[in-house]
């Protein structure tokens, strides 16, 4: 299945209406039990305000509560074209791109894309990446663009990936390379059992026993990339390199404040590589609880 198209997403969602339809269906639908009366209903749609009302009691429900759209001024249809444009771009939206396509302030368009990338991340989540007879490339990158001075490293932010080989990838913005840090992030990520290729960085000497992983390394100070057994860490240098072209491309550079968001935002389309199609509908349909 192919992408949506721009046609497509505005023949599929013309105005308001249709996108706070679409939203109630997903999050409730007809025959949603009322909280107040607490019986299976038919949900009318009010005029005055982005609401439905309970056939029985006349109880409101409002769809955009508990989402990303609450107590949010920008037309709902903005924000679902927002989405659609997240998903269509391989390398990111900037504010800027935002305020152009969509006609709102830049800090309209930032606030938006900060929460889109924040939903993005929710949905992914962070399930384990490997398990046992898998194998999990684990490697940092430093982030900050380009400095001098020998405290070059506390002045950059590190991000740290963990890819199961042909799998999904799981992003950390992590303090440092201490071997505590590494070992910790390792282990809330990485199922146990796994196969874990890194480089010859210290930090990651002893510090996994045999029964929680095998670990295995390549030497990079020696110029090997890759062992004749297949040991390397090719995998997630390439989705580094990846990401860090398409944040100099797009955003020019982010701060390490907000640097978090962005690398979810990536973790998130690379992880649905395989069926981009299903994007748009999943952060379109899937929401937290209703809080009404």
């Amino acid at each position: 299945m192919k992408q949506t198209t721009v046609r497509q997403f505005f023949q599929q969602f013309p105005n308001d209406k249709a996108c706070l339809e679409h939203l109630f269906n997903a999050r409730f639908g007809q025959g949603h039990e009322c909280p107040k009366c607490k019986r299976s209903a038919k949900w009318y749609r009010l005029r005055s305000e982005q609401a439905f009302s309970c056939q029985w009691c006349g109880h409101h429900i409002h769809p955009m509560v508990g989402s990303i759209f609450e107590k949010s001024r920008t037309p709902l249809q903005l924000w679902f074209y927002a989405i659609f444009l997240f998903t269509t771009s391989k390398h990111g939206v900037s504010g800027k791109e935002l305020q152009r396509q969509l006609g709102v302030t830049y800090k309209t368009a930032w606030r938006m894309a900060a929460l889109i990338r924040e939903h993005m991340a929710a949905i992914d989540g962070d399930e384990p990446v490997g398990g046992t007879g898998e194998v999990v490339e684990v490697d940092e990158t430093f982030y900050g663009g380009v400095t001098s001075g020998l405290d070059w490293r506390e002045r950059k932010a590190v991000v740290m990936g963990m890819m199961e080989r042909h799998g999904d990838v799981i992003l950390k913005v992590i303090p440092d390379q201490s071997k505590v840090t590494l070992r910790s992030a390792v282990r809330e990520n990485v199922e146990i059992g796994s196969e874990l290729h890194t480089d010859e960085l210290r930090a990651y000497q002893k510090s996994f026993l045999p029964t929680e992983y095998t670990h295995k390394t390549v030497n990079h100070s020696e110029g090997e990339y890759a062992t004749p057994e297949g040991v390397s860490t090719n995998q997630i240098e390439s989705f580094f390199n990846h990401l860090k072209k398409s944040i100099a491309g797009t955003h020019t550079s982010v701060s390490h404040k907000h640097l978090e968001r962005y690398v979810k935002e990536f973790e998130y389309r690379f992880n649905r590589r395989m069926r981009p199609e299903a994007m748009l509908s999943e952060l379109l349909s899937r929401f937290p609880e209703s809080r009404v």
